[in-house]
């Protein structure tokens, strides 16, 4: 698929993996096709959601191979690169490339600190070692060395270094990237409370674990906010930010797996030594998704026109 500007919705993906460590092609493809079908606009493999930083090399490439395979061009797949060297960043990103992917995720593990040459140099080598579009993520809560916003300026002035997705729910701190690049950089939000503020500033979407979830109410909001129906919007974010409650108080990862087991979909428990959600947390879960359920319905939601 040709880059065409990613925008839009764009679900992280959790990663199906069986007791013996195999993908479950089966289940990863249904789960593709399930979200292709409610509308989103692209989708995004190995992000946290992904449980990344679980899976080895082998396993990472697999789950690439089966979301190009199911995805047959009609959505961009811009998939996870992470690692705490830069020759296996770069490894990595060809495979990606190779493998079909239509853009690139890219992400830096740290168990040291990194200073500011170094983070910079990490982005540059894969960037440099791919023709297709690279994002940006930043997310302060959980990498240990961040993207400052000087590095970002001079990440912008590579050519196919087009995306940011960050995770910082810091408002100011985008409209100062937003500043530092020029009009050379796109924004994507996080999953968090701030998707529509996002889009009120000139931001494309977001990359999203819950829109695994609530992928119709997800490409809703992007739609009201597109259209600049604003207060329509912030009706719709008001309810949606209940999921990223049960997040914050649960883990990530485990809550979209068992979220995603409610509706059906086998993706099996979050990888050890990470814990699946009990029997409480779960029925919460349960309950959230059926309340969203009805609003979906009720509202109509999910007969919108999707572009």
């Amino acid at each position: 698929m040709s880059d065409t500007g990613f925008h839009g919705v764009f679900p992280y993906l959790v990663s199906p993996i069986d007791a013996e460590g195999r993908v479950k092609d089966k289940v990863l493809g249904d789960l593709v096709e399930h979200l292709i079908g409610a509308g989103v606009h692209g989708l995004t493999p190995l992000g946290s959601t992904g449980e990344f930083a679980y899976l080895n090399n082998r396993q990472r490439q697999r789950i690439v191979e089966v979301v190009v395979e199911a995805t047959r061009g009609r959505v961009p797949v811009v998939a996870g690169v992470a690692a705490t060297t830069t020759a296996d960043a770069v490894a990595q990103a060809k495979r990606v490339e190779a493998a079909g992917a239509d853009g690139i995720l890219a992400i830096l593990e740290a168990y040291f600190p990194v200073a500011d040459a170094g983070v910079e140099a990490y982005f540059r080598a894969i960037a440099e070692a791919v023709g297709c579009p690279v994002v940006l993520y930043t997310n302060p809560q959980f990498q240990r060395s961040d993207l400052s916003i000087p590095v970002i300026r001079r990440l912008s002035e590579i050519p196919n270094v087009r995306y940011l997705k960050d995770a910082s729910t810091n408002t100011g701190r985008l409209l100062s990237i937003l500043n530092a690049t020029e009009g050379r950089m796109t924004i994507f939000a996080a999953s968090s409370h701030i998707p529509l503020c996002v889009m009120m500033i000139g931001g494309a979407g977001w990359m999203a674990g819950p829109a695994c979830l609530v992928p119709e109410l997800s490409v809703r909001l992007y739609e009201l906010a597109r259209e600049r129906q604003w207060e329509a919007a912030f009706e719709l974010q008001k309810p949606l930010w209940r999921i990223n409650q049960a997040f914050a108080k649960h883990a990530l990862a485990a809550c979209v797996k068992a979220g995603l087991e409610i509706r059906g979909f086998a993706v099996g428990a979050p990888l050890p030594p990470q814990a699946s959600l009990d029997a409480g947390a779960r029925a919460e879960l349960a309950e959230l998704l059926h309340d969203l359920d009805a609003l979906r319905k009720g509202s109509r939601i999910g007969t919108a026109d999707h572009h």
